[in-house]
């Protein structure tokens, strides 16, 4: 005979009079007047149970439990009295006077209750997780994780798409991350990695005819960590053959339409806009711009070229220099204090100062206006900031000028930081973007060397080996990725499918032809042999989870997730490993010398 014949959360009024069994967790347990209430919770739900003092054996059972023991109850369902009904909980209109209960596993007092209401530090959740997951909140979030799921696969399939997994040992590759290694005692001193995603082997599924190949993938990447990072996380894996820029980008733009209506019953517009890499840059300082924030980054290293201002005008020069504006409206009220917080704020971004202009009435030109730089600006350069920026009185204008890169971190940060501290950020708004025609390569000036802007193996749009080696910089990807209110939720490209450009490709970022060939052999023998167009796409699940949930961090949309140092405090991984098995794989560990105080 089953357990249980019902859910607790689902037990209502068609049930009037019928005799339920029921099995969950003590939520709450109240004496009033001599009549135990016990709140049974399980993952539908809570539901009222009454045990009345006249079932003495009963009720002195009642009386022994505490907060989340474990417990059956059976008992015939009453409508609740007149004014005592809970509008606020599915099954308020009724409750179970019980006749028979068992109690399956009793509790300790635990460190928390599963009450959404308490203010719980994360390393405590995190180290008792199993209670965690009780809480409804947390559940609702993994319910939602498993939809999102089930959603994409049958979106997937329904189109063809073939799921095959791919080896989690493998050989370590360069892809942008360190790898988690894995010793093998078979073969002393050499190394499995756990991948940091399946490309290559997605790329010899498409060489060996797969056509269209999907998978939900476990990826692991040794590297630091924030609030929408973890060591392994979760990714939904996508590659086509025979397929163009535009072809996956709207099949995905149409799952992850299809994705939001069903689970969310969220329209997402149709279609998604797209917004070229260096668009994004210039207006938003960001390749993952947040369209709901209404500021904008404005150029304006031609009207400062001529100035005796160095901090502008060698910028203003500099190939790689950049000189931009972020226009408040109506900052004018920002003290002098918080000015200074914003300008320490983006010096984590390299930032060496915020230069800014208040202005405090617009019609009376330059006496109008409230700055320290202004005495090193010519009129012609505060006349043109003004007009450019369409500067209205009660307007703060913020500076930024240094490299490019800098200048677009941080004024690019600040912009986010703005928008929300002045609450312009529409946080009801969904707005999902495409950002297109990335550069192949990112310049590093400090060891004059280009590296991949996505990965290796991301194909440019004009293949010419002789253009990749002697202009690397104006060589443009054939990579797209989408961004969703600010985060990147997937990113993807056409792959080089031509043995001869990956090589160029691979030479530019410095492996000569046998470190080519010794590390990417397997790739590039698939190239050789017929290998067809492909291309990908890759999501982060997590992510794109933490969106849709509303959460702050993929930690909370994640079963057993990580502390933002990598540690696991249910289990306590990482471990010191015992010597004799360190000698069996033939590892000595060497500690890191302490540093002098």
């Amino acid at each position: 005979m089953a357990m249980r014949s019902d859910f607790c959360g689902q037990v209502g009024l068609q049930q009037l009079d019928s005799t339920v069994k029921l099995c969950g967790w003590v939520h709450a347990r109240r004496d009033h007047g001599g009549v135990i209430f016990i709140d049974l919770r399980d993952k539908k739900g809570l539901v009222q149970i009454v045990v009345r003092p006249e079932e003495k054996e009963l009720f002195a059972l009642a009386e022994s439990l505490r907060d989340e023991c474990v417990i059956q109850v059976e008992g015939v369902v009453h409508r609740r009295p007149p004014g005592t009904e809970n509008a606020d909980r599915a099954t308020g209109q009724i409750e179970i006077i019980a006749s028979d209960l068992t109690v399956l596993n009793r509790a300790k007092t635990p460190p928390f209750t599963p009450d959404m209401q308490q203010n719980i530090s994360e390393e405590v959740r995190l180290r008792y997780r199993y209670i965690d997951i009780r809480r409804p909140a947390m559940l609702k979030q993994l319910q939602l994780r498993a939809q999102v799921l089930t959603a994409i696969r049958k979106f997937l399939e329904s189109r063809e798409f073939l799921e095959v997994e791919t080896p989690c040992l493998t050989r370590t590759t360069p892809e942008g991350a360190r790898d988690y290694l894995v010793p093998s005692r078979h073969t002393p001193g050499s190394f499995y990695a756990l991948p940091q995603s399946p490309q290559i082997f997605k790329q010899l599924l498409m060489a060996g005819g797969v056509d269209r190949y999907y998978q939900i993938v476990r990826c692991f990447r040794d590297e630091d960590l924030r609030a929408d990072r973890q060591p392994e996380f979760t990714q939904l894996d996508i590659e086509m053959s025979f397929i163009e820029e535009n072809d996956i980008m709207n099949l995905m733009e149409q799952m992850i339409r299809e994705l939001f209506k069903s689970v969310l019953n969220i329209a997402l517009p149709d279609p998604f806009p797209r917004m070229t890499y260096q668009e994004a840059m210039q207006r938003f300082g960001s390749d993952k711009p947040d369209l709901r924030n209404p500021l904008e980054l404005v150029d304006i290293a031609d009207l400062v070229k001529d100035v005796d201002f160095k901090v502008f005008s060698e910028p203003a020069h500099h190939k790689y220099g950049r000189v931009a504006v972020l226009k408040l409206p109506h900052g004018i009220d920002l003290s002098r204090k918080e000015i200074d917080d914003y300008t320490h704020y983006i010096t984590q971004f390299g930032a060496k100062g915020l230069a800014y202009i208040k202005v405090n009435d617009i019609a009376l030109g330059k006496e109008g206006l409230q700055s320290p730089i202004l005495k090193f600006l010519t009129d012609a350069a505060i006349k043109g900031i003004l007009e450019r920026t369409k500067a209205q009185t009660g307007d703060i204008l913020f500076f930024g000028a240094d490299r490019a890169t800098v200048v677009s971190d941080a004024l690019g940060a600040l912009r986010l930081q703005l928008g929300k501290d002045r609450k312009l950020v529409d946080e009801s708004a969904w707005k999902p973007l495409w950002v297109i025609d990335f550069p192949m390569f990112s310049y590093d000036p400090a060891h004059d060397t280009w590296d991949p802007m996505h990965h290796p193996f991301t194909a440019p749009q004009n293949p010419d080996p002789k253009l990749l080696q002697h202009a690397p910089g104006s060589s443009i990807a054939r990579a797209y990725d989408m961004v969703l209110n600010g985060s990147e939720i997937g990113g993807g490209s056409i792959r080089i499918h031509n043995v001869d450009t990956q090589l160029a490709v691979l030479e530019l970022l410095r492996f000569s032809d046998t470190q080519a060939w010794d590390t990417f052999g397997h790739l590039l023998g698939a190239l050789q042999y017929g290998c067809p167009p492909h291309g990908g796409l890759a999501f982060g699940v997590d992510r794109l989870v933490m969106l849709m949930t509303g959460a702050t961090s993929i930690r909370d949309v994640i079963a057993f997730p990580k502390t933002q140092s990598g540690l696991c405090p249910l289990t306590n991984a990482p471990a010191v490993v015992p010597d004799e098995q360190l000698q069996e794989l033939g590892i000595l560990v060497r500690k890191p010398k302490e540093e002098k105080k």
